[in-house]
């Protein structure tokens, strides 16, 4: 994966409870701040068409 650094949601609370995200040339890395070890990644078309889907409010029936 890239040495990019993590870079926290614009939309978290100055605490650590925060989703982090880092973008590498094969995949997307995401992480919950508390839980730093634990990392999904995903290609990056697919990363794209997750955030296409929550901006659209495709996925509020999970929430």
């Amino acid at each position: 994966m890239s040495s990019s650094e993590w870079q926290k949601s614009s939309y978290s609370a100055s605490n650590n409870e925060c989703v982090e995200v880092r973008a590498g040339i094969e995949a997307v890395e995401l992480r919950e701040s508390d839980e730093g070890d634990v990392v999904l990644r995903s290609d990056p078309a697919a990363f794209a068409n997750l955030l296409r889907a929550i901006k659209a409010r495709e996925l509020d029936h999970h929430a």
